[in-house]
């Protein structure tokens, strides 16, 4: 019978945290009393529903069972204590009245802990109850002796006032700490819920803040890099070179997929990689024998998405900060590996290295936007890292690799 009712407790635990991680299981709760305790705590509030699902993680089971156990052993002690220094009360009663007093501050300590919205909400209400249900166990154990244990009706009646005020004396003594606790965790509450709204505002904020900065990125590089394209072909053309016409269909191809990301705020690595080529062979035009590049692109990872334009910046800051002050030039290399759960995309070019780029703080706008692109995309789980190269510099992109 014990087993019995311990693995009925124990599945009744696992169903309230079931619904405690997500809602949506209190429609499949058992029926009864059940269902009913499951719809209560699905209608409590993200953060209440945290509260409580970390108090039972931490308490739920084996532990839970052995806490109370402490807790009865910690009341019958206190009830030994009271027999010695009243000896009225037998040994029996003096522990079972403990154990009362005991579980009944318990139960109301993690009320008010656990339930402190509704009680500061309707405290008066709460007071009213809490009077009515005293006031009734005051009554029903004058009605007890006089029944059962033939005490005159008289000498009943006559002590009831008195003993009246000592029940409702300890009932206030019990429902003053727990509306105490409450308002405290009802103040805690509201701080709580203040600062995840904000932090909530300062992230869209961020992210609208980003999308902002992207977009005056863009409109300032590529106005920028048209006319100087636009001013390569001219050249070119002035002079009959055939590379005018190579130079035009690569632009027309970098300006086709720019177009077609520039309203999306994520795009496939296969999509970004294909914009970062057309580029490049604009660029190589333009450079000519002092640029050369290479990517490799795993087909694996074609369709993973980033945020649109990241590579690109990256290989605009090679070319800027590295290519083009080297009096040489240098390679450009564009690649894209998983390595130990996380998706790594690296630009290596051979130039001048981290001399230019510190000079212009490290990138300067573009790279501080893409840090921050990927912090709100991702947190803490990708990041950029910038080292020499010997020569040129290293680029290395870090995101988490989607799992299937």
């Amino acid at each position: 019978m014990l087993r019995r009712l311990v693995q009925w407790h124990r599945e009744w635990e696992e169903e309230l945290h079931g619904v405690l991680v997500n809602p949506a299981h209190a429609a499949v709760a058992q029926s009864g009393i059940r269902r009913q305790v499951a719809a209560k705590l699905a209608a409590l509030t993200p953060i209440e529903r945290r509260q409580l699902c970390e108090f039972s993680e931490a308490h739920r089971g084996p532990r839970g069972y052995w806490l109370l156990a402490k807790l009865l052993m910690l009341f019958s002690l206190a009830g030994v204590a009271w027999h010695v220094l009243a000896p009225d009360l037998g040994w029996a009663a003096s522990i079972v009245i403990a154990n009362v007093v005991g579980v009944t501050l318990l139960v109301a300590t993690l009320d008010a802990w656990f339930n402190y919205r509704k009680i500061v909400r309707d405290w008066r209400k709460f007071l009213r109850q809490m009077v009515w249900f005293w006031g009734v166990m005051v009554v029903v154990d004058a009605a007890f002796k006089v029944l059962v244990n033939g005490v005159p009706a008289r000498v009943v009646l006559t002590a009831l006032p008195s003993h009246l005020g000592r029940v409702l004396a300890v009932a206030l003594l019990i429902w003053v700490p727990q509306l105490a606790v409450s308002l405290l965790r009802y103040r805690q509450y509201q701080m709580l819920a203040e600062q995840l709204q904000r932090e909530a505002e300062n992230d869209r904020l961020a992210r609208e803040l980003a999308e902002s900065q992207l977009r005056l990125l863009r409109a300032q590089i590529e106005p920028h890099f048209l006319f100087n394209t636009l001013g390569a072909v001219q050249q070119l053309a002035r002079h009959g070179d055939p590379r005018a016409a190579e130079l035009t269909g690569d632009l027309i191809d970098f300006l086709r997929s720019s177009m077609r990301d520039i309203r999306s705020e994520q795009v496939g690595l296969a999509a970004e990689f294909g914009l970062v080529e057309s580029y490049l062979k604009v660029m190589q035009v333009r450079l000519g024998a002092r640029l050369r590049f290479e990517l490799c692109l795993p087909r694996a990872l074609e369709q993973v998405r980033i945020p649109s334009m990241i590579v690109l910046t990256l290989v605009e800051n090679a070319i800027k900060h590295g290519i083009e002050p080297a009096l040489r030039g240098g390679g450009i290399a564009v690649s894209a590996e998983v390595l130990g759960g996380v998706v790594r995309i690296r630009v290596q070019d051979g130039g001048v290295g981290m001399s230019s780029l510190s000079a212009a703080g490290e990138g300067g706008t573009g790279l501080d936007n893409l840090r921050h692109r990927l912090r709100l995309t991702y947190g803490a789980g990708a990041g950029l890292a910038l080292r020499d190269g010997d020569p040129g510099l290293i680029a290395d992109v870090t995101i988490p690799y989607p799992q299937p």
